[in-house]
This record gives structure tokens, C-alpha cells and sequence, in this order.
């Protein structure tokens, strides 16, 4: 057995060895185990069940783990995204309007555009067309929307009806232990201390129940059945497909998937790994992984920004993904444990993924305004209207206008023309709903 894993995975072109693999596929694993509690708690505020999401989100990253690592032969690791969960509860739910059942259908015909995109050159014409600044101002946008969530999970910001938002209470122990859980956070991440997320979540779950603040009854947290998934599986619904926020939602959660992974993508193949040939295979595995998301009740799976722990663990090969999924699978009876888990005790994990995604924005280039102001409305729109695909839509309409009024419409690919006049489209449409 050990042998036929050798040779598909070809150990020895890539100059690996198995206890190597192994090694990165565990390091990737603590990297990554965080987005069990976190994913299921953002998939929480759309109405669906937090034990079901729980299962949900362990299917998907580890089905998805197992397609990259046989289809690409890469060690990138497949996770609901952070961010694209965000635009499934905070955007196409609680924005659109749309039940969580429908909203898993947008998930699908999301993974079916993509699929067609990856599949087709259609994949490649996109990935030439979208300038590098607009890639990193919607990393960066969603990351200051990230932040100002985890802001408010801990209690540190809460809404305010005379401003954008107003500071908690510092006087209340919630937030103080939420604070001190931060502090911790930061204090792990700073040491680059291994899965110093799961330790952040571990402790912070802890402190809340020792302390009581934690809102989850103890006494009922232990009890557990994988018969409650059934309440989400294969429960996507395509009731609204004749309705503009059902095509709203599909369209905008498409875009944001495959100009995420484009990128991303990008950057580890062809960067970390030097390996450009993979990238076409390692595309076409995260549409497929995004593929399967809605009928398992997650939000779409994505290339994990923490797969760079794996690959700077020695991490070469696909083996690596298969470690972390048979190592995602093996979390399922600890389901229990992670069903205690409150919101102050993954707030900081949004925060600091918040730092993390905001680092791009040193890639911008503002000196140019043709580059700069688009890049601005991207960042700005985001947070401040709670919606992805408002600030994404403001940034593609602007970089075109300014190419091509600067004299400089030579530096725009005519399919973000394209793609510019689908969002006066999507603007238009959303103003009669």
C-alpha cells in the first residue's frame, strides 16, 4: 500500500518522502482545525443548525482535501472560505433575503458556474483579465470585514443607532474576558506558536466556562448525533430560482470564488511551490470541491491561505492534503467539544485572519488613481455595507471608467468590460428589490 502511495504521488520526482508528508499534512491540519468552530458559527447566524453545520464544515474540507490531493497532486488544503461564508449568511441570507435552503442553492449554481469557468478557457481569460490591484483590494476589504465582525462576536464594538458603531462596554466581564482571550490570541499568533488558533479556541473556551459567561448549556453540551446532519443534508432548495436575488446571490458568490482562487492559487503553485504546470489541475479541483458544498450544507470551499504552514513544513505532493483530510474525518468525535465553543472565543481568529488578509494592501499601487481609487472603493465599500459584492461591484465599474478617461484603456482586457457592465446590471436590478 505504502508503495502505490509512493508512486502516485511520486515521492521521489518531487523529492519528499512520506514521514515528510505526513508531517506538513499534520502542521497544516493545526493550522486549519479552527475553521470547524468558526465556519459553523458564521453558517449559525443564518438560521441553521450550529451541531449540523458542525458535520457539514468536517465533510466538506476533508472531501475537498482528498479531490486536490488526487486530481492536482498538490498539498493545498480545501476549507470553507472565510469570507465567502460571510457573504453566505451576511449577504445572500440576511442581505438578499433568501432562506438558508435557497441560499445553499445559490452555493451550488455558484459551484456550477465555476465549474464551467475552470473547465473552460473561459478560467484562463478571467484570470488574465482581472488586474492584480482589484485581486488584493477584495482580500483586503473582507478582511476589515472579518475584523469588525470578530469585533463584535467578542463585544468590544456593538451597533450603535447615532454611528457606525460605538464601544462595548468595558466595564462588563464578557468583554473583558474577551479581551483577554485577544490577548492571548495575539500573544500565540506574535510567537508563531504551532496551531495557535486551536490553543486560542481551547483556552478561550475554557476561561468562559470556568467563569460562566459562556452562553452554550454545559449540561446539555456533551450530547451529540450524527442523525442531526440530516437536517441540512441535501436540504438546498431552488424555489427561488426565478427570482433576481437568487441570481444575485449565485452570480456574486461565483465571482468572488473563482477570483479568490485565481489568486491564491497563483500564488502558492506557481510562487511556493514553482510547480505552474499544477496550476490548471489545482483550479479545476476547487471548482469540483466547491461543487459538492451546497448539497453537503456548507458554504463553498476554497484554498486555504493556510496551506503556506504545509508547504513550509516540506509539503510537496498531494499526500499532504490526504493526511489533513483523514486527520479532519478523525475530528468528528470531539463534535461535543467544539459545540461549547462561544462566540468570544473564535472572535479573535477573525480578527487576526482580518490583519493577515489587510497585509495585501501594501501590493496596491495608490500612487496611480487609476489603480488606487478603484482599489479604495473596494476596500472602503465592503465593510461599511456589510456586502462583498457591493464593494467588489464599485471597484470593477470604477477601474474601467478611469482606464479609460486617463487615456489608458489600453491596460484594460475587454472582458472586464465585460464584467464592469454585469455589475451596472446587478446594481440596477438590486435597486427594484
Amino acid at each position: 500500500m505504502n508503495n502505490k502511495l509512493i508512486d502516485f504521488f511520486d515521492f521521489n520526482l518531487h523529492d519528499t518522502n512520506m514521514k515528510k508528508e505526513f508531517m506538513a499534512g499534520l502542521t497544516t491540519f493545526f493550522a486549519v482545525v479552527y475553521i470547524i468552530a468558526v465556519n459553523s458559527s458564521i453558517l449559525a447566524d443564518s438560521g441553521m443548525p450550529r451541531e449540523a453545520t458542525v458535520i457539514s464544515t468536517i465533510l466538506a474540507s476533508s472531501l475537498g482535501c482528498i479531490i486536490i490531493a488526487f486530481y492536482s497532486n498538490t498539498p493545498l488544503v480545501m476549507i470553507p472560505g472565510m469570507g465567502v461564508n460571510a457573504m453566505f449568511t451576511y449577504t445572500i441570507v440576511n442581505n438578499l433575503g433568501l432562506s438558508w435552503q435557497s441560499a445553499l442553492g445559490t452555493v451550488m449554481m455558484a459551484g456550477i458556474i465555476f465549474a464551467i469557468t475552470a473547465f473552460t478557457p473561459l478560467g484562463n481569460i478571467l484570470k488574465e483579465a482581472i488586474p492584480d490591484s482589484l485581486k488584493d483590494s477584495i482580500s483586503v476589504g473582507i478582511g476589515l470585514l472579518l475584523t469588525v465582525l470578530g469585533l463584535q462576536k467578542s463585544g468590544l464594538i456593538v451597533l450603535s443607532p447615532t454611528s457606525f458603531g460605538a464601544l462595548g462596554k468595558l466595564s462588563s466581564f464578557n468583554v473583558q474576558m474577551s479581551i483577554l482571550i485577544l490577548i492571548i490570541a495575539i500573544i500565540l499568533f506574535a510567537k508563531n506558536v504551532p496551531g495557535n488558533f486551536l490553543i486560542t479556541i481551547v483556552v478561550g473556551t475554557l476561561l468562559s466556562i470556568l467563569t460562566g459567561i459562556n452562553s452554550v448549556d454545559s449540561s446539555q453540551g456533551f450530547k451529540f448525533s450524527l442523525g442531526n446532519y440530516s437536517s441540512i443534508f441535501m436540504k438546498l432548495s431552488f424555489k427561488d430560482i426565478l427570482t433576481v436575488p437568487f441570481w444575485v446571490g449565485s452570480l456574486s458568490l461565483a465571482m468572488v470564488l473563482i477570483f479568490s482562487n485565481i489568486g491564491v492559487i497563483n500564488a502558492y503553485v506557481n510562487g511556493m511551490l514553482k510547480s505552474p504546470e499544477k496550476y490548471d489541475k489545482s483550479f479545476k479541483a476547487n471548482a469540483l470541491s466547491a461543487l459538492s458544498c451546497g448539497l453537503l450544507g456548507t458554504s463553498p470551499t476554497v484554498t486555504s491561505a493556510e496551506s503556506a504552514a504545509g508547504i513550509a513544513a516540506g509539503g510537496k505532493t498531494g499526500f499532504t492534503s490526504l493526511t489533513t483530510a483523514v486527520l479532519f474525518l478523525l475530528s468528528i468525535p470531539f463534535i461535543p467539544f467544539i459545540k461549547l465553543i462561544p462566540d468570544n472565543a473564535v472572535a479573535p481568529i477573525f480578527i487576526i485572519i482580518g490583519y493577515l488578509m489587510l497585509q495585501n494592501i501594501s501590493a496596491i499601487n495608490f500612487k496611480d488613481v487609476t489603480e488606487g481609487i478603484p482599489a479604495f472603493l473596494t476596500i472602503a465599500v465592503i465593510p461599511f455595507s456589510s456586502d462583498i459584492v457591493n464593494g467588489m461591484a464599485f471597484g470593477f465599474i470604477a477601474y474601467p471608467i478611469l482606464k479609460l478617461f486617463s487615456g489608458k484603456k489600453s491596460q484594460v482586457k475587454p472582458a472586464l468590460y465585460v464584467i464592469a457592465l454585469l455589475f451596472c446590471i446587478y446594481f440596477i436590478l438590486k435597486a427594484k428589490f
